[in-house]
């Protein structure tokens, strides 16, 4: 039997170990896929530390279990009816699994599956458990089997350390999407100079925004965004004023649109804030997932036409699209900092991972 290499997790809160385990076999309408690269998340010591007793409703793999979820590398064999894919293609694998048998996913909409999970990281169901048991491998093994309807076609402009990067981007993508930003518009995002928030903002100026407010705390590394696009791009600075007042002195009918990027330790007291400088008839997209209830009148938010929407993740088709504005030059990856790690320094990655991270470094880890 041919054996592989895995980073598995043996109990909540431990550390992952080296484990050998046997290579996958791609089952109908499948492929395996040699993974080259696999993204660092910084949330992941949260995840299967805190998750359990945080997030009771959202199930972790039976352990020991392999994590891991923005897998990139080379398709090495296709299951059963496969017709779309071959050995060699170059491959990001989106993670995002539901049943496949519901009507959101028939439609093409399988982030809205009760079952819906994240291959190698958590699930949002009770069917999840059923979907980490049919797909058990994920990026910190050398090969994981997935479904052909969730690769994205990587064209040879796109790195597989690049192309780690891409669940970040995708959800900023279609948050963006769902924010119906238009060319010539306004944007907020709070958390700008996070993984999500830098990939948000690289994205609001591909959509043609004519002003992009950054909120965040660290004035060096807003200065590193206004650079993108002096004329476009405003600082707001965390500390230094509310945010709406800060924002409203730009721009004083508001803002278009506000992307809250911000994760589950800020304090929810900022997303209210920022709430204040969305115009009338925007809408306001929460794809960081801060804890914790926040404060909405509703009254206000039926008068100004607000709109508060909740994404997650984002679908095949627009990974697709997204590599397909990264291949035209629309979104500029230089960036981001390549930090590549090799699969045996797992741990000492997370450690720098939380300790370092900010939204310009691309943590990885490389298999060799």
């Amino acid at each position: 039997m041919n054996m592989m290499r895995a980073a598995r997790l043996h109990e909540i809160g431990g550390s992952f170990s080296i484990d050998q385990i046997p290579i996958p076999t791609p089952g109908r309408h499948e492929v395996r896929v040699k993974v080259e690269a696999c993204g660092l998340i910084p949330n992941l010591r949260n995840v299967v530390t805190h998750f359990p007793s945080w997030y009771p409703f959202l199930p972790l793999p039976a352990l020991p279990a392999t994590f891991g979820l923005d897998s990139a590398g080379t398709v090495t064999a296709v299951g059963e009816g496969v017709t779309a894919w071959k050995a060699g293609d170059r491959v990001y694998v989106n993670p995002g699994i539901g049943c496949g048998e519901c009507r959101y996913c028939r439609q093409g909409e399988p982030t809205r599956c009760d079952s819906y999970t994240f291959m190698g990281y958590f699930g949002f169901g009770p069917g999840s458990q059923a979907i980490f048991e049919r797909y058990p491998h994920a990026g910190y093994g050398e090969y994981l089997t997935a479904p052909a309807a969730n690769l994205v076609r990587l064209p040879d402009t796109l790195s597989s350390a690049q192309a780690a990067r891409l669940g970040y981007l995708g959800t900023a993508y279609s948050a963006i999407r769902k924010s119906a930003l238009r060319p010539g518009q306004s944007v907020l995002i709070l958390g700008a100079t996070g993984t999500l928030g830098v990939g948000a903002t690289l994205l609001a100026l591909a959509f043609g925004a004519a002003r992009v407010l950054v909120v965040a705390r660290d004035r060096t590394a807003l200065e590193r965004l206004v650079a993108l696009a002096p004329q476009r791009v405003v600082p707001v600075v965390l500390g230094e004023g509310g945010i709406a007042e800060q924002a409203r002195r730009h721009l004083p009918d508001g803002v278009d649109a506000m992307l809250d990027t911000l994760g589950a330790k800020a304090p929810a007291e900022l997303s209210v804030d920022a709430m204040g400088a969305v115009a009338r008839g925007g809408r306001i997209v929460q794809i960081g997932g801060v804890a914790g209830p926040i404060s909405i009148d509703p009254h206000p938010f039926m008068c100004a036409q607000l709109q508060y929407v909740g994404s997650l993740w984002f679908t095949p088709t627009e990974g697709e699209e997204l590599v397909s504005m990264i291949g035209a030059g629309l979104v500029d990856l230089g960036l981001l900092e390549p930090h590549a790690y090799p699969l045996e320094q797992l741990n000492e990655a997370l450690a720098a991972v939380e300790s370092q991270a900010n939204g310009f470094t691309n943590f990885h880890i490389t298999h060799a």
